[in-house]
């Protein structure tokens, strides 16, 4: 499958819905890498967990999947030759705790759940390792009776620190020192003790400046006599840090002893979180499981795209017995693409082993490839028009498409000439047929639907339109292409049967009656004007138009030839039914005066004696012409072109 399919149907989206649901970060990485299975059995496992997790969801809606915050580094720094941290051992506490409970949520739903419930017996008790972590670790920090030694080390620091406090309160109160000290504070300094010395006393104090103010006007000072009680605290603050560090990396060795028990839990409670988001987002949507065949049968019933809530027309879909082509016609915004892009995506989330939001009895096939060609598609890197981009995916899908795909074509053939686009998406559905593929189109040909009509493996739908409130009802219905609304509408809002009847006959090569309604005699005679025809208006067809009426273009005149919008110079003209003979690039072409309008006239552009045989003749002519007006030349002739 491709990013096409999966952005064009909204697959992306719906993973990131899932997204929402998971608790975690691993959980919602996993969702985001959620891709369609091909193999039945496989698909079917996957609906099977998540029913059985929605069951479990309605049973206790809280699901104890957390504690894996700080897991990926643990897992990351191990076996680095480096003690792991004491707040990541923490985390990794957490986790084991959660794992604890989970065990436990888990322990009573193996009635309810025995396939989910079974991965709960993949992570194994680690008490010893969990017991060991808390003993040692407390707060985020290494606690003091993690060993006697570290009890001994930071008892004897307790002491030091108390001695050195007292020790600096006598300096500071004295009065010897009290006129040199900025003010009797004690503060650190890089983890020694210091007190503030006005600069002008420095040779006062006897000690070493380990710092200055701001300002520049205060000295930080660790006086001599303390010096020997900060070189002694000191020390035993190293030796706090190599009995700490030996405590780490003890607890960092249980940790790789257990490293494959840890990384299997891990990918456990992230299956879990995964699991349970999806069993979330079913619930949200009102999902169930359906059935999985790989004969292309495809039967939605009360189907609802899951992106548009639970107040949409639901959908009645089935295709594949026997016929496996659909062309869907209908009015615009009658809710054809809804209709082929609630059938891929329902198709790529079954695929994915999701539930769908269906009723009861659903079965979705599996395909191996869905191409789809939804929307305009416009290429503005490539420059390349909305039809041409659109061919240009068209020729891909006729490459990829096989017997094992689902093709999802809206308006086939539209953006170009009505008689050549409705000729070319006739043949590429039938190609397509041919390749074996399981088809859904939309269009608005009407010579599709007859196609179909007559085409075997091919059926007709159409989305059910109420000509009485004139909207539509958003219902496929399948088995009956689509009326011609527009007449139906056009009668509708008031246009003359008459005018309707031409129509009918114009566009089906038959005659049709259109009977008028009820109208009041004033409503009637408002309906007549519009068939009314002035006696001094010729009736005839074919009739000669009077050059009066057409407008006058001089040779020489600078043209915009329409819908093409590409310049031409007038050659000569008017016909008699209005036509001017025009030069574009060289090639002198009829066009009809109403397809031109004038952009530069001649008199503007050439002087007035000016040879206009320089632009419409050719240099041959020209020199053959010359020499005719001296003298008769046998064998010598001039081609005009008319």
């Amino acid at each position: 499958m491709n990013n096409h399919t999966f952005e064009t149907l909204q697959f992306d989206v719906i993973k990131e819905e899932i997204a929402h649901y998971a608790l975690t970060s691993q959980g919602k990485e996993k969702v985001l890498q959620l891709t369609p299975s091909f193999h039945l059995k496989q698909i079917q496992s996957w609906i099977d967990e998540v029913t059985e997790a929605a069951e479990i969801m309605k049973k206790s809606s809280s699901v104890p999947v957390h504690g894996l915050e700080g897991i990926d580094t643990l897992l990351g720094s191990i076996n680095k030759g480096v003690a792991l941290r004491a707040d990541i051992l923490m985390k990794l506490h957490d986790f084991l705790d959660c794992c604890g409970k989970m065990r436990r949520f888990m322990k009573d739903k193996e009635y309810l759940a025995p396939r989910v419930t079974s991965y709960i017996y993949s992570i194994d008790d680690l008490p010893g390792l969990a017991e060991e972590i808390n003993r040692c670790i407390r707060n985020g920090v290494v606690d003091d009776y993690a060993s006697k030694e570290l009890l001994k080390i930071r008892k004897q620091i307790a002491i030091q620190e108390e001695r050195l406090k007292e020790k600096l309160q006598q300096i500071v109160r004295s009065s010897k020192l009290k006129t040199y000290l900025q003010e009797s504070v004690i503060s650190q300094r890089d983890g020694r003790y210091v007190i503030p010395v006005k600069k002008e006393y420095r040779q006062k104090v006897k000690g070493a400046v380990l710092d200055t103010s701001a300002s520049g006007s205060t000295l930080f000072i660790e006086p001599e006599e303390i010096t020997t009680y900060q070189d002694q605290l000191t020390k035993t603050k190293m030796d706090e840090e190599a009995e700490t560090q030996k405590i780490l990396m003890y607890l960092t060795g249980l940790v790789e002893e257990k490293e494959q028990q840890i990384r299997l839990a891990v990918e456990t409670m992230v299956h879990y979180d995964f699991l349970f988001a999806k069993a979330k987002f079913s619930r949200a949507i009102d999902g169930r499981s359906v059935s999985i065949n790989e004969n292309h049968y495809i039967e939605l019933i009360e189907a609802r795209h899951p992106l548009l809530g639970k107040n949409v027309v639901p959908l009645n879909f089935k295709l594949g017995s026997p016929e496996h082509a659909l062309v869907i016609t209908g009015p615009n915004t009658g809710g054809k693409t809804v209709v082929i892009k609630t059938v891929g995506l329902l198709t790529l989330m079954a695929q994915a082993g999701l539930h769908l939001p269906v009723a009861e009895g659903s079965s979705v096939s599996i395909f191996q490839n869905i191409l789809v060609d939804i929307g305009d598609g416009q290429s503005i890197l490539e420059n390349l028009s909305t039809f041409s981009s659109r061919i240009v995916n068209i020729i891909d899908i006729l490459k990829e498409a096989n017997d094992r795909t689902l093709v999802l074509l809206d308006e086939l053939g539209s953006g170009t000439d009505p008689a050549e686009g409705m000729g070319l998406a006739t043949a590429i559905l039938e190609q397509l047929y041919k390749k074996g593929t399981t088809l859904l189109a939309t269009t608005h040909y009407s010579e599709i639907k007859e196609f179909a009509d007559h085409q075997k493996g091919f059926i007709n739908g159409s989305m059910e339109f109420d000509i009485e409130t004139l909207r539509p009802t958003y219902r496929l219905i399948i088995g009956k292409g689509g009326e011609s609304q527009a007449f139906a509408i056009a009668l509708k809002l008031g246009i003359h049967p008459k005018i309707i009847e031409r129509a009918h006959q114009i566009t089906y090569k038959e005659d049709k009656v259109y009977p008028e309604t009820h109208f009041s005699p004033q409503e009637k005679r408002e309906l007549e004007k519009q068939i009314i025809i002035n006696k001094y208006q010729s009736r005839e067809k074919g009739v000669k138009i009077s050059n009066s009426s057409v407008p006058k273009f001089n040779q020489g005149d600078n043209v915009i030839v329409s819908p093409e919008d590409v310049f031409g110079i007038v050659y000569k003209g008017p016909g008699e039914k209005g036509n001017y003979i025009v030069q574009i690039k060289g090639k002198k072409e009829s066009y009809n005066y109403k397809r031109l309008t004038l952009h530069i006239k001649a008199n503007e552009l050439y002087p007035p004696d000016y040879d206009f045989d320089i632009i419409f003749e050719t240099k041959e002519n020209r020199k053959v012409d010359k020499l005719l007006s001296k003298r008769h030349m046998e064998g010598f002739s001039i081609n005009h072109e008319s």
